[in-house]
């Protein structure tokens, strides 16, 4: 019966683990000088080596061959191999998690071994026991017999209680790289009589991810299908991703803006079969190797990639800023999380494009800019800006009204500014008052070099909504969103009303942060002025007076005519009283 490549090429003997050199070596000297413990705990992510390696332990403790153990060739070693060795136990903790089969196991340990020296229990998964099932396993644990050794195995070591880890010699397994992943592939396919290129070595081990197994697997299904020749074409092929170009073209065509053109290749790829979520998944990992290739000088080597291609990712690297690139991972990120619950993934993937390539909510950089053609175009705009004319002076310069300002038009030069005015010539000086007073309202004349346009129209309110969003959620900051406003901002000049004096400290703490949210809305970030909100007088009740209209009592008071109190209500309040006698 053919057996998977995972197990047919499962390591023997500690010369074939790959990539967990620092473990072997422990394994080995305790082995050498007889100081095995009798509980060890292998961490580590699938396809590592845990299981492997703690059935080679297990046949190191056991072999009785001469020389280093195990030697693989006794009957303890062939016995293990096999998997008929009545002294090995493998336990699966996510089908026996309860404390019953706990128990079973402490009655068992106090049977001596029968084949072998040690009796070894060997624990997968071992995270997965209830809490009842850990606490009746610790007596056990801590003092077996002397020829009984546990080995627990697990990939959440953060899931097992302390008194667990305190009992166990803890051994962390690394992911494997991929140059061995590699090397050992390309040796499983030459002893088949498999001719396999490196480059599609390069993406098999890229596509196992650190995982042994998950990398055989792949293997063995492209070998199923090959026909004695493996490129990197066959490999890519029955991994179900795209060719290794189409996703550089796809970012140049994003970064061009060219939707169209990216939407045209995305369904071009589509009606090959290829699928959406592998798609999402690897355009987020080019986007991470472009990021890596920006600030590498040689990211080949950490990619896991030719350094051709490698190359390549440092040139396309190089027209993207890292603006757009942290833009870029975060959408396809979230887009990709989004698509495990949606039943349209490929939508998702569309909309990203088409955002990423200038849509709505892109970069600046993106967006066509606006241009003012007319005093009237100006109008219907209504950018926020400062008013044209200068402001009538004040006690500070920094003052502002109380009150939050509407929305403000864009100045317009013409005859009716006042450095165009007909009485005044070219080289008469301004009233010095009048520069203090309007502060940073000079650069707005005709002299000075032209402002930056904000990259927005909306009104203050709106870009103190659209703040907030880049703005952390929680903390005490955040209890100033619903007691302080807006009341005036421009691309230097930010002012914030605040509710009472202990919110107005801690906006005073934290104005770095409201103009670093600012930059985000409106492409700059001004200065944060704050101003404590006016005082709201209490309201005046009025009281309707009811004896206007009715007949006084006989006393001269207040009316007792219940007819002509209900008349003057529906006079005075328009309301038709019933009146019952």
């Amino acid at each position: 019966m053919y057996q998977a490549l995972y197990r047919t090429e499962r390591p023997e003997d500690f010369s074939r683990v790959l990539g967990q050199e620092h473990i072997v070596r422990i394994l080995k000297n305790q082995i050498r000088n007889g100081t095995t413990t009798h509980a060890y705990l292998f961490c580590g992510t699938r396809g590592t080596g845990k299981t492997s390696l703690a059935r080679i332990l297990t046949k190191a403790v056991n072999c009785t061959g001469e020389g280093e153990k195990p030697c693989c060739r006794c009957a303890n070693c062939r016995a293990i191999r096999e998997g008929n060795f009545m002294d090995m136990i493998e336990i699966d903790a996510a089908s026996n998690n309860g404390v019953d089969n706990v128990r079973e196991l402490r009655e068992s340990v106090s049977y001596p071994p029968v084949q072998g020296r040690k009796k070894v229990y060997i624990i997968d998964e071992v995270h997965m026991l209830s809490p009842a099932a850990f606490n009746a396993l610790l007596k056990t644990l801590e003092e077996p017999p002397d020829n009984v050794m546990f080995i627990l195995a697990t990939t959440d070591p953060q899931k097992l209680p302390a008194t667990i880890l305190s009992r166990c010699l803890r051994m962390d397994f690394h992911r494997i790289p991929a140059r061995a992943l590699a090397e050992r592939m390309g040796e499983i396919c030459r002893s088949r009589g498999v001719e396999v290129t490196d480059e599609a070595l390069q993406i098999l081990a890229a596509a196992a991810d650190g995982s042994a197994r998950d990398g055989l697997s792949i293997l063995d299904q492209c070998l199923a299908g090959s026909d004695k020749v493996l490129d990197a074409g066959d490999v890519i092929e029955y991994l179900g991703s795209a060719p290794t170009g189409f996703f550089m073209d796809l970012t140049d065509c994003v970064t061009k803006g060219d939707a169209a053109g990216a939407l045209v290749m995305l369904d071009r790829i589509l009606r090959e079969g290829k699928d959406v979520k592998q798609l999402m998944a690897d355009w987020l990992a080019h986007y991470r190797s472009l990021l890596i290739a920006k600030y590498v000088r040689e990211p080949g080597e950490m990619l896991g990639v030719s350094a051709e291609k490698g190359q390549k990712l440092a040139e396309q690297s190089r027209g993207i800023s890292l603006r757009d690139l942290n833009r870029a991972i975060v959408m396809v990120a979230k887009v990709l999380n989004d698509a495990r619950y949606s039943t349209q993934p490929r939508v998702l993937m569309e909309l990203a494009i088409v955002t990423l390539a200038g849509g709505e909510g892109t970069a600046p950089e993106t967006k066509p800019q606006r241009q003012a053609a007319s005093p009237a175009a100006n109008h219907e705009a209504a950018p926020v800006r400062k008013p044209a004319e200068p402001r009538p002076a004040e006690p500070e310069p920094a003052a502002r009204p109380a009150e939050p300002e509407p929305v403000r038009e864009a100045p317009v030069v013409d005859a009716e500014l006042p450095w165009n005015e007909p009485g005044r010539t070219a080289g008469q000086e301004k009233n010095p008052e009048s520069e203090r007073t309007a502060g940073h309202e000079e650069a707005t004349e005709p002299e000075m070099a032209p402002e930056p346009e904000m990259k927005t129209s909306a009104s203050p309110a709106e870009i103190w909504e659209r703040i907030w969003d880049f703005i952390p959620d929680g903390g005490s900051l955040y209890m100033l969103r619903g007691n302080s406003r807006l009341a005036y901002i421009d691309d230097k000049i930010m002012e914030i009303q605040v509710d009472g004096d202990i919110l107005y400290q801690i906006a005073e703490r934290n104005q770095q942060v409201f103009s670093d949210a600012a930059r985000e809305v409106i492409g700059a970030g001004p200065r944060v002025i704050l101003k404590r909100a006016p005082k709201q007088a209490p309201a005046q009740m009025s009281f309707v007076d009811l004896s206007e209209g009715a007949d006084e009592g006989a006393d001269g008071g207040q009316p007792d005519d219940l007819e002509a109190i209900a008349k003057a209500l529906e006079e005075k309040l328009h309301i038709k009283p019933t009146i019952e006698k």
